[in-house]
């Protein structure tokens, strides 16, 4: 039945439109109309659920709950439907409308005119972030690093731990061995990361020849051969048994100190050398000495001398006396050592020594408030025994001498208008020689330094011999502090292409924080023109590559730095290497000894070796810690192995320093003839270590290292003719070559 009351519609399948012809998802009476292609089904068939008998018997009758087709919108401009976008442009976004995702603008900024944007996805954005925070981090990880070796040893635990806990997932694997390694073979602390936390093996009140030895520490060579000898007595015999502990550490020192110093008991005291004698000698140790260790002022002295030779009847004080026959001493040992023939008796230099020891040592000396003189002695006398090879007993009295100069503040910078300038710079290099001599000594035997590092404010030597201090530009600049500081900041910036004569420009110049006056800018600058190369800038280059020796020694060495961990040891060994390499490119190029500069050879020579040796003092915690397990691929790590690598290498420069052919003169004429021993037994140990390591992992790399073994024993066997020492030292390095890991290394790399 129809309703009149409602409009009827013809029901047919022509009276409908197509779905294509209507708007898609367009609404019909608040249901969403489903989209039909041309291909669907016939609409009666479709429809025919919907419809009833009376529906169809009456087409043009229709409810108005039917739903019809409404046309589509012809409008060619219709925003085309492109479904959902995957990223919509900033302009939508923010607008909240449906934007078309189209690149590189949209259609609706492009309707719009303005411009279509696409910012970065949430993923992207985080991924960005997190990059930069990495950066930020790795900055402050690299500052970290750098300010580490500086810091005192609250602050460094800090930054360790701060560290540690940053590091600890990423770094986890690298601290750890892959699954193949190998237990270790021989562990000095099981407790340590490296191994070198220093503990004693022996009793050293058990008799005389162990305590002439005395403890040695983790860093001088002679530990280094006893841990050797101990690792090799290990694959051959074992475990390590006390026995082995009693004969091995005696035989890996090749110091003379088990043998007594002679003090001559009926040595007149008043008696001088003849006049041309005594100039000779004096001469002689201000050339070969003095310019390493200027422990007393050269132009005084001078005079001194001339006065005391020319007026018999000038009687000086016991200890000017003493510090003369020192000169004397060391003198004469330097004659004897590099003569020929044999005018010059081996006892001439004991009969000085033993003048100048009951002079100012004996009685109750030590009891007595030292003076500079005193101090002077104190250093000379450890001198002397470092040339004779007493190292235990030089180290004692070269850390009284350290103990008698703080006595005197003259570990102070001193700003007393009493002092005349020429004495105040006097004195600060009293000071510098002394700890570098006490430097050189720690290394040697393995032992810390007698001070602490914040004691000391005394400034840098000027680089001015003495003769030139009463020029008017290096008086003022002695006497004004703040030239002086913005001198030194200056001339330590300066490259090592630049000569030392060069005056700094302001372009290479470290601005301190505080700009120095005009007064001072000006004193600095006449300074600066007027420096040429002389012994006192190879001093002054000298004493800096000491700090850097002493902060070695402290970061790495000392007791506690075993319990550090490696990733700790890690951070001080790359800032130490980064100071020492920044060092060397700061050199001038007179200086400078890898550029062949023709000039100042012996300067250059003294700078190569204590830089050689610093070097190796840094990177062998890296070759101790593959030694401990004798492989040296066996690590994940990859800084051990090539510090390592670097270890191995710079002993070999160092050994390339010497001529081929051993020259007896050419060494006492050129090197630092007092401790040339120690820095070939320091060579030798690093490359045996390498060729153990080596041979254990079936791994020759350095082809070198045999043919530099060999040219040092070589030089051991020319110096053994003068030195005890070096002959001690020949045979503690023939017995680790008869070895059979070492001596088969040796062999197969002659083979090759």
């Amino acid at each position: 039945m129809s309703d009149s009351n409602h409009p009827s519609f013809p029901f047919n399948s022509s009276s409908y439109t197509t779905s294509t012809e209507r708007p898609e998802n367009e609404p019909v009476y608040g249901w969403v109309a489903p989209a039909f292609s041309q291909t669907s089904l016939p609409l009666q068939g479709l429809f025919e659920p919907t419809c009833n008998l009376a529906d169809a018997a009456a087409p043009q009758e229709r409810s108005l709950n039917s739903k019809i087709a409404i046309p589509r919108s012809a409008n060619s401009n219709a925003i085309p439907n492109r479904g959902r976008v995957s990223r919509a442009c900033e302009t939508c976004r923010d607008q909240k409308v449906k934007c078309t995702g189209q690149r590189p603008a949209c259609q609706r900024c492009q309707e719009l005119g303005i411009q279509c944007s696409y910012g970065d996805r949430k993923r992207e954005k985080l991924a960005r972030r997190l990059s930069g925070l990495s950066a930020r981090v790795q900055s402050f990880e690299t500052l970290l690093q750098n300010i580490y070796p500086n810091l005192d040893s609250m602050s460094a635990q800090c930054v360790e731990q701060i560290l540690s806990d940053q590091q600890f997932n990423n770094d986890q694997p690298s601290n750890h061995l892959s699954p193949e390694f190998h237990p270790p073979l021989f562990t000095t602390d099981p407790t340590s990361p490296i191994g070198l936390i220093d503990f004693t093996h022996e009793d050293f009140n058990r008799n005389e020849k162990i305590q002439a030895m005395g403890f040695v520490g983790a860093h001088s060579e002679i530990a280094w051969i006893y841990r050797l000898k101990r690792i090799l007595h290990h694959f051959h015999h074992g475990s390590v048994g006390k026995g082995l502990d009693r004969n091995y550490v005696t035989t890996a020192n090749y110091f003379l100190d088990d043998s007594d110093v002679s003090i001559i008991d009926d040595v007149d005291l008043l008696q001088r050398p003849h006049p041309t004698v005594a100039d000779r000698l004096v001469e002689s140790y201000f050339q070969i000495v003095h310019p390493y260790f200027p422990i007393i002022g050269k132009v005084t002295f001078m005079n001194q001398c001339k006065s005391f030779y020319s007026a018999p009847s000038v009687r000086p004080g016991k200890r000017w006396l003493a510090i003369l026959n020192l000169t004397f001493a060391i003198a004469t040992k330097y004659a004897h050592d590099l003569s020929q023939d044999s005018e010059l008796s081996a006892e001439d230099h004991t009969i000085y020594f033993s003048r100048a020891w009951k002079l100012s040592m004996g009685d109750a000396a030590l009891l007595d408030h030292p003076n500079l003189q005193q101090v002077q002695i104190e250093g000379l006398s450890a001198l002397y025994l470092m040339t004779v090879g007493q190292a235990n007993r030089s180290w004692r009295l070269s850390g009284i001498s350290i103990q008698s100069a703080v006595t005197m503040g003259l570990n102070l910078r001193n700003e007393s208008s009493i002092i005349l300038f020429v004495s105040r710079e006097t004195r600060y290099r009293v000071w510098w020689s002394l700890y570098v001599l006490h430097v050189l000594l720690c290394v040697m035997t393995g032992r810390l330094h007698s001070s602490t590092e914040d004691s000391c404010t005394t400034p840098l030597p000027v680089p001015f011999i003495e003769e030139e201090f009463t020029r008017s530009e290096v008086e003022q600049l002695i006497e004004d502090h703040e030239a002086r500081a913005f001198f030194m900041d200056n001339l330590v910036s300066r490259s090592s292409t630049q000569s030392a004569d060069a005056t700094p420009t302001p372009e290479s110049r470290r601005h301190p924080s505080n700009p120095p006056s005009k007064h001072s800018n000006l004193v600095a600058s006449a300074a600066a023109k007027i420096l040429t190369p002389n012994i006192s800038l190879h001093f002054l280059y000298f004493v800096e590559l000491g700090l850097i020796m002493r902060r070695s020694i402290d970061a790495l060495y000392a007791p506690g730095a075993g319990r550090k961990s490696w990733r700790s040891i890690e951070m001080v060994i790359s800032a130490l290497n980064g100071r020492a390499d920044n060092w060397l490119s700061k050199l001038p190029a007179e200086l400078h000894f890898t550029q062949g500069a023709p000039d100042c050879e012996k300067e250059r020579l003294s700078l190569a070796f204590s830089f050689y040796s610093t070097k190796i003092l840094i990177t062998q915690p890296c070759l101790g810690r593959i030694l401990r397990h004798a492989a040296w691929d066996t690590q994940i790590e990859t800084f051990c192995p090539t510090m390592a690598e670097m270890c191995v290498e710079l002993a070999s420069q160092m050994l390339d320093l010497l001529p081929d052919t051993p020259d007896l003169a050419w060494a006492y004429r050129l090197t630092p003839w007092w401790c040339i021993v120690h820095y070939i037994m320091q060579a030798i140990t690093a490359l045996l270590i390498s060729l153990f390591i080596q041979e254990k992992a079936n791994n020759i790399q350095h082809p070198r290292s045999v043919e530099c073994v060999t040219k040092a024993a070589g030089w051991l066997a020319m110096l053994a003719a003068k030195d005890p020492s070096a002959e001690r030292a020949l045979a503690v390095c023939q017995d680790l070559c008869s070895h059979r890991e070492i001596a088969t290394a040796m062999n197969s790399q002659n083979q090759r």
